[in-house]
């Protein structure tokens, strides 16, 4: 189904009140030419590709999660693990997403009565379930190797983000993902699946329209100040994280930050299989 462009306001809020003027991203297909799906990703710094891994197979992969998770209490009584569905008698407090703001910079979300949840949050993240079947799907794979040209050459990072946010709980803010690749060249390609259905209100990504020439302008304006007061690279780089927010954000106001500036966020309903590739420095 293709979604209309422009989405009916008041509906979607974020932190700091309701999205206005939001638009849809473009919806894409593995089977269009490559150079079309190219030329669309280096003018929007995205590409929303509808059901590219089956959707069996990422159902499979939200089963084995929530039954890991189950012992927690985190799901409704009576109701399948692939559901997910939260369980009504508890406090969200008990079950802080991961990588969605923790106090710190470093630090671990919760105390000791969401211990169990965090622990077996972070242990999900090296089950061969999600570190192999899931993060390195032949589908996902394949297609990363021949969209980039990479062929054989296409490694996929051994760290990545297994987030859990459950109703309730704080999002994660306004960033872009090299803030959190400091070290590496800017040529990664950033795969962000969800592991099941995600209704319009349910919580998907959101990107700023034009946000990977924000993010490079972010990123050049700041490099260019560094340079002027004698900073070498290592040195301008490690400043850059010290600039950023405790958790590694640009901001956790996106309606503010779209105001400042001036542009639109981009929202989706999302299905099992499908994923959304991004630049680097994608907002």
């Amino acid at each position: 189904m293709q979604l209309p462009t422009v989405c009916q306001p008041g509906r979607l809020a974020v932190n700091d009140g309701l999205l206005e003027n939001v638009k849809f991203l473009h919806q894409s297909h593995a089977d269009e030419p490559l150079d079309k799906l190219r030329q669309r990703y280096e003018e929007d710094g995205y590409l929303f590709l509808k059901g590219l891994i089956p959707r069996a197979d990422v159902l499979k992969a939200r089963h084995e999660y929530f039954n890991m998770m189950a012992p927690t209490g985190v799901l409704e009584e009576g109701t399948l693990p692939v559901e997910g569905v939260f369980n009504s008698l508890k406090s969200a407090e008990e079950f802080p997403g991961i990588g969605a703001g923790a106090a710190g910079k470093n630090g671990r979300p919760g105390g000791e009565k969401a211990a169990q949840f965090i622990d077996l949050a972070l242990d999900a993240h090296y089950r061969d379930w999600y570190a192999q079947d899931f993060c390195r799907h032949p589908a996902l794979i394949n297609f990363v190797a021949r969209f980039t040209g990479w062929e054989s050459n296409t490694l996929g990072l051994r760290r990545s983000l297994l987030r859990n946010n459950i109703p309730g709980t704080k999002p994660i803010g306004v960033h872009y993902d090299q803030i959190f690749l400091r070290h590496g060249e800017p040529t990664s390609v950033t795969a962000w699946v969800p592991i099941g259905d995600i209704q319009l209100t349910g919580g998907g990504l959101i990107y700023l329209e034009n946000g990977d020439s924000l993010g490079l302008s972010i990123e050049e304006e700041f490099t260019k100040k560094a340079k002027d007061v004698g900073l070498s690279e290592e040195e301008a780089k490690d400043a850059f994280n010290n600039n950023m927010m405790a958790t590694g954000l640009l901001s956790e106001l996106p309606l503010d930050f779209s105001h400042k500036h001036s542009r639109r966020w981009l929202v989706a309903e999302y299905e099992a299989g499908d994923i959304v590739l991004h630049k680097p420095h994608a907002v």
